[in-house]
């Protein structure tokens, strides 16, 4: 067995320095920041570049270390059941703090709201919202692929999650004739791990690439300053709602399952957290996310298992969004929606999602989804669109966040390997 690699914290220093370094240059010389943008580029894409091998890999050996495939059945429920259960929580949570704090009563001027609508452009081609049956069709497509190649290419990570479990399955079962295979997987995940930890030394200048670039480009606008001033109380009802759900109901979870101090855990993930805000992305993060949690102390077999699957379909910072932006929009325009409109807003935030990821331009479909199923007008979209950027960062962070806790949560699950035979 592999030693789980150490967690450096003077890394997760070196970065949490890089992000703040980048957000002053971008402001100070935001023209010259936006040159930062092919050191970034280059960062995220050696990290995008080990996600397919990784989950493949990963999944595998998860599989392959239960041991008896019937023993998967447990784990397995466990994982979608946390996944659906933190879900909800963090939709409801998005619909009372915006309903509280109704930061679209009175805080956007009316002209603003015309010149957005009037400029909000939808994804070529779309005239009107997609129904949940197109989501829900959309997810069980997302399930097999044709082309296992093509998925790979195209970064679908649900399908080759769905092969990878059914091909580990598979050689539970024949244990004695696939020795091979099974340590060729084990020992290329170990090398994919190594690859991450050399990956993650030059991540504080990557990481400080990207950030810049991004915030850069913002200021160099000119408009960005003018948009938050518009639409702060947005802005904030939805960062709060995000620090509810990762600072008191996923620790909450923690605890109560685990006993254990959730905020340590936190600080082990940190690397992890910090590079999600950093690149948007949580299959991106996933190999770091993956190096994290196993140094944190999490079982092997419960993070190769459930964090893949979880940056796939556990979008619970996304869901809080969806649900807090379509209050937020009706609130902007004067239009009410009754309990049973939030409702359904919840619902559809919950399952747009979870079933919306192999959507093109997933992120604005999915709130199409959410404005349609209460009939809220799809043009006022380009209300939220100017920190919608700056907020997919937090979010991000949240699913990365949800995805470590639920690693954890789903190892008190899995029983302990059996131990080997003494000749």
């Amino acid at each position: 067995m592999t030693e789980s690699p150490k967690h450096s914290q003077a890394l997760t220093y070196w970065i949490a320095g890089a992000i703040v370094a980048a957000i002053a240059v971008a402001l100070i010389v935001p023209n010259f920041a936006t040159h930062f943008e092919i050191g970034g580029e280059l960062f995220l894409r050696a990290l995008k570049m080990i996600v397919v091998p990784l989950v493949f890999t990963s999944v595998m050996c998860g599989v392959l270390g239960m041991g008896d495939v019937r023993q998967l059945g447990r784990p397995g429920a466990a994982a979608i059941g946390y996944y659906l259960c933190t879900t909800v929580l963090a939709v409801v949570i998005g619909l009372i703090t915006v309903n509280i704090i109704q930061p679209g009563v009175g805080t956007v001027d009316p002209a603003v709201i015309e010149r957005l609508a009037t400029e909000t452009r939808l994804p070529e081609g779309q005239t009107e919202a997609p129904g949940m049956g197109v989501v829900l069709e959309n997810l069980a497509l997302m399930l097999i692929s044709d082309n296992l190649f093509a998925a790979a290419a195209d970064t679908q990570l649900l399908p080759i999650i769905v092969f990878a479990i059914a091909i580990a399955a598979l050689m539970t079962t024949m244990i004695d004739r696939v020795g091979a295979i099974t340590t060729l997987v084990t020992e290329a995940n170990d090398l994919l791990l190594r690859f991450v930890m050399a990956l993650m030394k030059v991540a504080p200048l990557g990481i400080f690439c990207l950030v810049t670039a991004r915030f850069g480009k913002a200021q160099a606008d000119g408009r960005f300053i003018e948009e938050i001033s518009q639409i702060g109380w947005y802005f904030a009802a939805v960062v709060i709602g995000l620090g509810v759900h990762a600072f008191v109901v996923l620790p909450l979870i923690y605890y109560l399952v685990t006993k254990k101090n959730p905020y340590s855990y936190m600080a082990a993930m940190s690397q992890a957290l910090l590079t999600a805000f950093s690149t948007a992305s949580s299959s991106a993060t996933l190999p770091v996310t993956l190096e994290c949690a196993e140094s944190a102390g999490v079982s092997k077999r419960s993070t190769e298992f459930v964090i893949p699957l979880g940056a796939t379909i556990n979008m619970d910072g996304t869901a809080l969004y969806e649900a807090a932006a379509a209050i937020f929009i009706a609130q902007a325009i004067g239009f009410d929606l009754t309990l049973s409109d939030q409702l359904i807003i919840a619902v559809t935030a919950t399952l747009a999602a979870i079933g919306a990821a192999g959507i093109p331009e997933a992120g604005l479909v999915t709130m199409l989804i959410v404005l349609g199923a209460v009939g809220l007008p799809l043009e006022y979209l380009g209300l939220i669109l100017a920190v919608d950027w700056l907020l997919d960062r937090f979010r991000t962070a949240v699913n990365v966040l949800g995805d470590s806790i639920g690693a954890a949560v789903v190892g008190t699950t899995i029983p302990d390997p059996e131990p080997s035979p003494v000749n």
